[in-house]
C-alpha cells in the first residue's frame, strides 16, 4: 500500500494549553464556563478567588481577575453533544440578560457570545478531540498574512498552510492557530496563549536576538508578544505567548472533566466524569 506519511509529521509546537482572558466577576465566568458551556473547574490549581482554571479536554481556560480581556477572533472549541449544549444554553437564565451572552444555532454549530464579548464556535467532532480547544482564530491585516506565517515557520518551527486570506499554524495532532484576513483589527489588550515546544531553545535564542523576550519566567518558560516578519524586522502582530518547554511540570498534566450531562435530576451513578466515545 501508499501512505502519505507527511500527513504523519508533528511539527515543534506540541500543544496549546490554555487561552487566557481576565474577567472582573469570576461567578459570572464560572456560571458561564460551567454551568452553561458543560466544562469543570479545575479542583486543585488556583481555586481562590483571584484566578479561574476551566478545564475542557486537554485544554483550559484561565480567568483572572481584572478588565475585561476580548480574544480579536474566536476560539474554536470541540464538544461531545450540541444537543446537550442548546438545552444548556436554552436555560441560561436571568443573569446573563444583562450581558453580551449571546448565541446562534446553526445546522453543525453554534456561535456562543460569552458575557464579555468572546466568541466560542462550538461543534461536534469525530475527530480523537472530542472535548477541547481546536483552533483560535485570530483578525489580522491583510498585507501581514504571509509575513506571519514566516515567523511560525522560521522561528517557532511550525508547519504552516498559507493561502491568500488566512494561515493555519499546525499545532500538535488536532490544534490549529489561524491567522485570517480582516477589514477590522482592534487593539490589543493583553490576553495571552500557552504553548508547549520540543526545541525550546531554537526559538527562544531567534526571539532574544532580535529583542522579543518579554519575560524570562524560570528554567521552563519564557514569553514574548510580538509576531515580526523574520526578513524585515516589521512588526505584523501582537499576541502574548507563554512559551512552555516538555520538562514544565505542567506538561501533559491529567485534567479533570466532568460528565456536563449528569443533573440532579438525571443522575447515573457511576457517570460523573468525562469520558471520550
Amino acid at each position: 500500500m501508499d501512505f502519505d506519511r507527511q500527513i504523519e509529521d508533528v511539527g515543534n509546537i506540541l500543544a496549546l494549553e490554555h487561552v487566557n482572558l481576565t474577567l472582573p466577576d469570576q461567578s459570572l465566568g464560572t456560571l458561564f464556563y460551567v454551568n452553561i458551556m458543560g466544562f469543570t473547574r479545575d479542583p486543585y490549581i488556583d481555586f481562590g478567588p483571584f484566578n479561574v482554571w476551566i478545564n475542557l479536554g486537554n485544554q483550559q481556560f484561565h480567568l483572572p481577575r481584572g478588565e475585561p480581556q476580548v480574544l480579536r477572533g474566536k476560539v474554536g472549541i470541540r464538544v461531545p453533544s450540541l444537543a446537550s449544549l442548546q438545552k444548556r444554553l436554552e436555560s441560561a437564565g436571568k443573569r446573563l440578560k444583562e450581558t453580551l451572552f449571546s448565541y446562534e444555532i446553526s445546522e453543525q454549530q453554534i456561535t456562543v457570545t460569552c458575557p464579555w464579548g468572546n466568541t466560542l464556535h462550538c461543534f461536534e467532532s469525530q475527530a480523537k478531540m472530542q472535548l477541547g480547544i481546536a483552533y483560535v482564530e485570530l483578525n489580522v491585516n491583510y498585507q501581514h498574512i504571509s509575513g506571519i506565517g514566516r515567523f511560525y515557520q522560521q522561528i517557532m518551527g511550525a508547519p504552516v498552510n498559507t493561502q491568500e486570506n488566512y494561515c493555519e499554524v499546525a499545532i500538535g495532532r488536532e490544534q490549529i492557530l489561524r491567522f485570517k484576513a480582516s477589514d477590522e483589527v482592534k487593539p490589543y489588550d493583553g490576553h495571552h496563549i500557552a504553548i508547549y515546544l520540543a526545541n525550546f531553545s531554537s526559538p527562544y535564542n531567534a526571539l532574544l536576538e532580535r529583542g522579543l523576550i518579554i519575560e524570562e519566567s524560570d528554567q521552563h518558560q519564557y514569553r514574548f508578544t510580538q509576531i515580526v516578519d523574520p526578513d524585515t524586522g516589521e512588526k505584523l502582530f501582537e499576541l502574548e505567548h507563554e512559551v512552555r518547554s516538555l520538562n514544565h511540570p505542567m506538561f501533559s498534566r491529567h485534567l479533570v472533566n466532568r460528565n456536563a450531562d449528569q443533573t440532579f435530576f438525571t443522575y447515573t451513578q457511576g457517570k460523573d466524569a468525562y469520558y471520550p466515545a
